[in-house]
């Protein structure tokens, strides 16, 4: 369905102006613009209170960061030399000439 053409809009102002007629098209065209900048006034004001979320986030997030605690060992883990605690390279194959 694609945009409506003037041949459309004007059957649609034609069946407007038979249902409601001459006297009340202004008044509603007056209502439908009230109703649309009551909607855009309520947009914007959603709009505004979610950036000014997101921003009060940001800047707490940015204001305390994330501390990392550091990895708790048993008494027994410390004093393992590292040479003991990584295992052994493994030995290549031994390979047999005959």
């Amino acid at each position: 369905m694609g945009p409506l053409g003037m041949p459309e809009m004007m059957m649609i102002f034609v069946v407007i102006l038979l249902l409601f007629g001459a006297k009340k098209l202004p008044e509603l065209a007056r209502g439908m613009g009230k109703a649309m900048g009551e909607f855009k006034k309520a947009r914007d004001e959603f709009e505004r209170e979610i950036t000014h979320a997101v921003k009060q986030a940001e800047h707490e997030t940015i204001k305390e960061p994330a501390t990392i605690e550091p990895a708790k060992m048993s008494v027994a883990e410390a004093h393992v030399p590292a040479a003991a605690a990584t295992p052994p390279a493994p030995t290549p194959p031994e390979v047999h000439i005959v």
